[in-house]
Order: structure tokens, then sequence, then C-alpha cells
């Protein structure tokens, strides 16, 4: 951002070369307009410096985030095997499964299979 500073500083330097004053109404105008722009340049530079500060603060963030999700979800999924008592065939059970309300059926027979957590439940 210092470029901006130093093309207004060019533009300032120029406008007193030529001599300019507030008196003629030529001159009144080029001084605002220099002035306004070095406030657009101050308010660009914090806009940035903000913006690296947030940039910053997100990356930080999304690490944390990151730590947690690899916490919580890259626990691999435990399943458990039982037997149908109805056709003995083994089926193979998600623990996820386990905690949903609906019953779990032999794919091969349906018949109701129930485990020893689901029993817990």
């Amino acid at each position: 951002m210092e470029h901006l500073y130093e093309k207004v500083a060019y533009l300032r330097g120029l406008a007193e070369g030529m001599e300019l004053s507030e008196s003629s109404k030529e001159g009144k105008v080029l001084l605002q307009i220099i002035e306004t722009l070095e406030d657009f340049t101050d308010a660009i530079v914090e806009l940035d410096e903000n913006q690296m500060e947030l940039t910053d603060y997100v990356e930080t963030i999304d690490e944390d985030l990151e730590d947690v999700e690899d916490e919580l979800f890259d626990e691999e999924m435990d399943s458990i095997e039982v037997q149908c008592p109805e056709c003995k065939e083994i089926i193979v059970i998600d623990d996820e499964d386990l905690f949903e309300d609906e019953n779990i059926h032999c794919p091969e027979c349906n018949e109701e299979v129930e485990s020893e957590d689901s029993e817990d439940k």
C-alpha cells in the first residue's frame, strides 16, 4: 500500500510545484481532491490491515476446528456381529445403527435381531 502514499505525495508535490493556492477556484478543487485521495489511501490501508488480521484469525479458527473434527469424526466406526436367531445368518451392525430408534432386521429372513447392546438402549 506504500505505492498509494507515494502517488498521493507525488500529486501534492505537483500541486505545490504549480503553486496552486486555495485563492483560485481551480486550486481549491485540486487541493481538495488531493486531500480526499489522502483520506481514501488511509482508509484503504486500514481496511487492508484489518483484512489481514481477520484472515489470520480465520486461519487460526480453521486449524482449531480441524483439530476438533479430527477428534470427533476420524475415529473408525465400530461394528458388532450378531447372529440371527432364526436363520443363523451373521449380521454386521454399525454402532451408529444401534442408537437409532428403529429395530434391526435380518436382511435374509427379515426377523428382528437384538444384540446385547441394543437391549441396553
